[in-house]
């Protein structure tokens, strides 16, 4: 069976590591080496290999505009999908390398026609963030405008979790983050399901069932099933759980070929990875 590739979990190879990437696709294969330790494998990127190339990342522009020939490399693979990110904080001290999000949301028509069909594309708000700044602040104001283009571009699935507080998140300096009990996530959910249900959207949670109660459906962000029904040639994906990922996480099995040593250029301080952190003006 052919092998879903994951690029990245761990960091946003499309927007930081572009000719990176188009090397390693090139090459034909990549060393990957487990976060938490163990024996480094060689992964196959090959197309004769690969169901489907699963990309992640808060700016596509870099890809769109063949950045290190990242747009041509990946034109090698049947089948690709992606996983766009826009929290409505680009911009904004809490995202200083990521583009502002009405910028980032005029990718979505060139990403669509780039994979070839809205289903393979899911918009995520991701996460959602609290902070304290003249009372409690969120993101939760630019829901509303990026749903809509979603639905006007015809994607249909948007993903949404809330920020995990991680002790290196909140031992950052310059912040501090507020963390909405369960009775406030669950009417937050509620909220965007209903509105995602008016502009007929589906609203996934990520690795959070507590929401599921509030009506949004558990998400599989890398779902074989979807994939195999999405793949030009109807191939079948592996549709076991992931085991390498998270209890709570509903995603098929992939290989990640990501690392958290390339470091993340976006520079959310909410991130549990290994953002680029940059100072405030």
């Amino acid at each position: 069976m052919k092998t879903v590739i994951s690029a990245s979990r761990r960091t946003d190879l499309p927007l930081g590591y572009p000719g990176w990437l188009a090397r390693a696709i090139y090459q034909g294969w990549v060393r990957v080496k487990p976060p938490w330790g163990g024996q480094e494998k060689v992964v196959s990127l090959r197309p004769e290999d690969v169901h489907t190339f699963v990309l992640w990342s808060k700016d596509y522009s870099r890809l769109l505009a063949n950045r290190g020939g990242l747009r041509e490399a990946l034109a090698i693979y049947d089948h690709i999908f992606c996983h766009f990110t826009v929290t409505g904080l680009g911009g904004t001290p809490l995202e200083l390398g990521v583009s502002l999000w009405k910028e980032a949301m005029e990718q979505l028509s060139p990403l669509i026609r780039f994979v070839g069909h809205p289903r393979r594309v899911t918009v995520r708000l991701d996460p959602i963030i609290h902070w304290r700044e003249d009372g409690v602040r969120s993101n939760l104001p630019y829901a509303k405008e990026i749903f809509k283009e979603c639905a006007r571009q015809g994607v249909k699935d948007v993903r949404i979790s809330f920020a995990t507080l991680y002790s290196k998140v909140l031992t950052r300096p310059g912040w501090s983050w507020y963390d909405p009990s369960l009775e406030e996530r669950l009417k937050i959910a509620g909220t965007l399901v209903d509105m995602g249900r008016s502009l007929g959207l589906t609203i996934y949670a990520c690795s959070d069932h507590a929401l599921e109660s509030a009506g949004a459906l558990p998400s599989s962000c890398i779902d074989g099933r979807l994939l195999s029904e999405l793949h030009p040639q109807g191939l079948v994906a592996n549709t076991e759980k992931d085991r390498a990922q998270r209890k709570e996480c509903g995603c098929t099995v992939s290989v990640d070929i990501g690392s958290y040593s390339q470091r993340c250029p976006g520079g959310c301080v909410y991130c549990y990875a290994n953002p680029v952190l940059q100072k405030r003006a």
